[in-house]
């Protein structure tokens, strides 16, 4: 077996750990948004205005499913259709404020969780896990996330927009 593989058997099994503890924290604020809207969600938060089709890319679906999914999350308050601030002839989608309160709660549950797991981890063994995740983080394109700072650093270029 290979380090590639060993990896991929590692982050695989630690990412249904992540997903049962993300179920957990978003079961606790919101009964009503799924965790792929949830994902959606968080992405409109972490990027700011962006376009349907960007944001289909970026979660790689059809530009229909997105389009359905925002109309749901429009409907349930947590996200809003406005001017695009580049162009004002199209429109862009953002999370609500509401939106950002049920993001901001989701992940301070979840930082929560998370910080309780890792403290049981060897000590020795953290530094390792900060730089293996933030290489994971970033070969993926993930925005950094911190709850210290209650916000996500966005990409500096808003191509979404243009």
């Amino acid at each position: 077996m290979s380090d590639i593989d060993d990896l991929t058997d590692a982050v695989l099994t630690a990412s249904r750990l992540l997903i049962a503890v993300s179920a957990r924290s978003l079961a606790a604020v919101e009964e009503t948004l799924t965790l792929p809207q949830l994902r959606m969600l968080v992405l409109l938060d972490s990027r700011g205005p962006i376009k349907l089709t960007a944001l289909a890319d970026l979660l790689e679906v059809n530009p229909s499913t997105a389009k359905r999914m925002i109309d749901r999350l429009i409907t349930s308050g947590v996200v809003e259709r406005e001017p695009n601030p580049v162009t004002r002839r199209e429109v862009v989608v953002v999370a609500s404020d509401e939106g950002r309160r049920v993001v901001g709660e989701v992940m301070t549950r979840r930082r929560a969780e998370i910080s309780r797991i890792v403290a049981r981890m060897p000590e020795h063994l953290r530094h390792g896990l900060v730089e293996a995740l933030t290489a994971f983080t970033e070969a993926g394109g993930e925005p950094r996330w911190s709850a210290r700072d209650e916000t996500p650093e966005r990409p500096r270029d808003h191509a979404e927009v243009d």
